[in-house]
């Protein structure tokens, strides 16, 4: 009884994960820039600090985009996961376009979105470094909670919110970056999302 259980579990196991590797599924584009506009992002005066569970948000600039999605990835057991669960893989301008996409490795791991090429990159480094960015999303809602998690690869997505600093009582603290030009460790976004429709 015990064994047929577990075989049922596994069984039951694979099924959910090729109905998530379905559902998640890429959405396949043509060639050619999909968003050829930048992420708009203005400074705020005195904004008010919002709460947000055991959190402290501190807007720090107003935060709007239109972007590809590049990859999606949802974390649950890191401490930065109670505020936000997911971080969107996004790019614009040429970081929009299939013929370049596919020439580059992405992966998301650790809280960091990489890329790598086989031989030369498709476009220069620096110019992947402006036109994608690595957002950990802090949804508003339970609502933006679900659309960002059935966000595919390759969608069009439009967001508005606010860049923030997330503080805790105990002293934890997470800033966002306030540009577009900055790679490695503190270029990500903390993005408080306040509204999220896919275009396509």
């Amino acid at each position: 009884m015990a064994r047929r259980l577990v075989i049922a579990a596994v069984l039951l196991f694979g099924l959910y994960q090729a109905w998530e590797s379905y559902a998640h599924r890429a959405l396949v584009r043509t060639p050619g820039v999909l968003i050829a506009s930048e992420p708009v992002q203005h400074e705020l005066a005195a904004a008010t600090a919002i709460r947000h569970g055991d959190f402290t948000l501190q807007p720090l600039a107003s935060f709007s985009f239109d972007a590809r999605v590049l990859l999606v990835s949802r974390y649950r057991w890191d401490a930065e996961s109670a505020l936000a669960p997911f971080d969107l893989g996004i790019g614009w301008r040429r970081m929009s376009d299939t013929s370049v996409i596919d020439q580059l490795g992405l992966s998301q791991s650790a809280r960091f979105l990489t890329w790598r090429w086989a031989d030369t990159p498709p476009i220069p480094v620096d110019e992947i470094t402006r036109s994608a960015a690595n957002v950990h999303i802090i949804p508003a809602n339970d609502m933006i909670e679900r659309q960002v998690a059935a966000l595919r690869s390759g969608q069009h997505v439009r967001a508005h919110g606010m860049l923030v600093e997330a503080n805790r009582a105990d002293g934890w603290r997470w800033r966002s970056s306030l540009s577009r030009e900055d790679g490695g460790s503190g270029a990500c976004e903390l993005m408080y999302v306040e509204s999220l429709s896919v275009e396509d």
